[in-house]
């Protein structure tokens, strides 16, 4: 008899199967991942410099910058890494 983990891993299978990877796909998912994962640091580094330097009232708004830019590229690598994912095998 199985369990109900079982039961609903089989059913969620059946709704969107899982389909693996190929190997050039994840190398390429992980260039993703690297690529703008350094962007992300870049951005960081360089506008947490420009927060230390900044006025009081101004480092507020360079804060919002931050989590914008930080967002933005969050974004844009989930959906270069599910364009990777979507090609045909």
């Amino acid at each position: 008899m199985k369990s109900a983990y079982e039961l609903a891993m089989g059913r969620l299978e059946q709704q969107s199967p899982a389909s693996s990877l190929t190997e050039e796909q994840k190398q390429r998912i992980a260039e993703v991942d690297i690529r703008i994962g350094a962007s992300i640091a870049e951005k960081k580094i360089f506008l947490e410099d420009q927060i230390l330097k900044a006025a009081p009232h101004e480092q507020h708004q360079i804060r919002q910058q931050l989590a914008s830019e930080i967002f933005r590229l969050e974004e844009k690598r989930e959906f270069e890494k599910e364009k990777i994912r979507s090609e045909k095998l």
